[in-house]
């Protein structure tokens, strides 16, 4: 436990690990006042490209925690940087709501709305204005070889009751069925996503751990990125899930109750 305590930079899911729906997950907030109060730093990290900044600022105000929009990096952002790196100003073939489209053309991209032009890139985010239209000019240009790029893998967003609507993975598996391309992921489980943190906050990752409820995309960005991990039962996996899984996390609590005193 020496090693978490060393830690200076928490990585943290929201839905099942800071609250659940619209409700705080018992002791979530004293452990990020916890972590304020030792002078470390938390960063909300997200796979949701549908939604702004703005709005998880304001859902977290809302349960009663203090967020800034600092404080919170999202598949769409770490997309975002990966592309300017690649080539400032492209031109893109954008899936993805108004406020995905709104931060790719703040960050200098030309989004193209239509088929037969000239485009760098494709790319998938959760789309959830997604029409037919949309769906053939994106086949159209990936088949075509246009790079092809999503911010994330997630085939499904969990809602309250057990209930769940899909996400960009399902989007990705009808694109892959009908052109036989898979994209390249930026987001969670990705390392990408990771080294856009590091970049963007001049932060190391040997100060970081990343901490989540999902094995396949929290657990996984640790092995990926070789960053520490932290594994929580109070969303989605449960320990006969974890029991049965090759991917394996650095620490395991019931909550994040459970790790305040060992920060």
């Amino acid at each position: 436990m020496e090693r978490l305590k060393g830690k200076t930079v928490f990585l943290l899911d929201m839905d099942g690990t800071i609250y659940l729906g619209d409700e705080l997950i018992d002791g979530s907030q004293k452990f990020l006042e916890a972590i304020k109060q030792k002078g470390k730093k938390y960063i909300f990290l997200t796979n949701n490209s549908s939604k702004s900044k703005e709005t998880y600022v304001d859902k977290l105000n809302n349960l009663g925690i203090q967020a800034s929009e600092e404080e919170v990096f999202t598949s769409g952002e770490a997309t975002t940087m990966y592309l300017k790196k690649q080539k400032e100003g492209a031109k893109v073939y954008l899936l993805g709501t108004k406020a995905l489209e709104e931060e790719f053309q703040r960050e200098g991209f030309i989004l193209e709305k239509e088929r037969h032009k000239k485009v760098d890139y494709v790319v998938l985010g959760f789309d959830t204005t997604l029409t037919y239209e949309k769906l053939w000019t994106a086949c159209e240009y990936i088949s075509e070889g246009v790079e092809y790029i999503a911010t994330h893998p997630d085939f499904n967003c969990p809602l309250p009751n057990d209930k769940f609507m899909p996400d960009a993975g399902a989007m990705a598996a009808f694109i892959e069925a009908s052109t036989g391309k898979t994209p390249k992921v930026i987001g969670k489980p990705n390392k990408e996503v990771v080294e856009s943190i590091a970049s963007k906050y001049n932060l190391k990752k040997e100060d970081m751990v990343i901490v989540g409820d999902r094995l396949y995309t929290d657990i996984k960005t640790g092995e990926n990125a070789r960053i520490a991990s932290v594994l929580v039962y109070s969303g989605e996996t449960k320990e006969e899930d974890y029991r049965n899984s090759e991917t394996r996390a650095d620490y395991v609590f019931n909550s994040v109750k459970d790790m305040i005193d060992l920060l």
